[in-house]
């Protein structure tokens, strides 16, 4: 993938050489990056990797995902502060996770403490299970399962 960028990046850089305009525009070295997205696009399939425009796309998706999921849970949150009566029973559950590796597992740790209403304490030895708090156990904790299963989707396809 970013042997593709790079050699996306001298595509650009040679338009904008070899282009014949007296003026040096930053127009023609986009419009030479989008002659290099072309060309990688019809001849990816000689680099046996898949287009990397296609992950940085999955990126953004999962961006998307993180801020949306942020949104929600910090209106739940904001809900239950805003109650007069304090009525929640946080509490802590057990998730196996089917991610490999470091960076998928730091991944979904980070993006679930940094969403409201949820901590990730501690992750098991084996990397396959993660214990995690919940502000009210009883509502909180399908939602945040929801939200784990459409993160650990999201990361799947922007890492394999």
């Amino acid at each position: 993938m970013f042997g593709q960028f790079i050699l996306n990046l001298f595509i650009a850089a040679l338009w904008f050489l070899l282009k014949d305009d007296p003026n040096a525009n930053f127009s023609t070295f986009v419009a030479g990056f989008l002659v290099g997205v072309m060309i990688l696009y019809v001849m990816h399939r000689f680099f046996g990797t898949q287009f990397y425009l296609r992950r940085v796309v999955k990126i953004f998706k999962l961006i998307l995902l993180f801020i949306q999921e942020l949104l929600l849970s910090s209106f739940a949150v904001l809900k239950q502060v805003l109650m007069p009566q304090l009525n929640f029973t946080p509490g802590i559950f057990t998730y196996k996770t089917e991610l490999r590796g470091d960076w998928e597992i730091t991944v979904l740790a980070l993006l679930l403490t940094l969403t409201p209403g949820s901590v990730v304490m501690e992750v098991s030895e084996e990397g396959d299970t993660f214990f995690i708090h919940a502000m009210d156990i009883e509502e909180s904790k399908e939602a945040v399962i929801r939200s784990i299963g459409k993160f650990e989707q999201a990361i799947l396809e922007v890492t394999r």
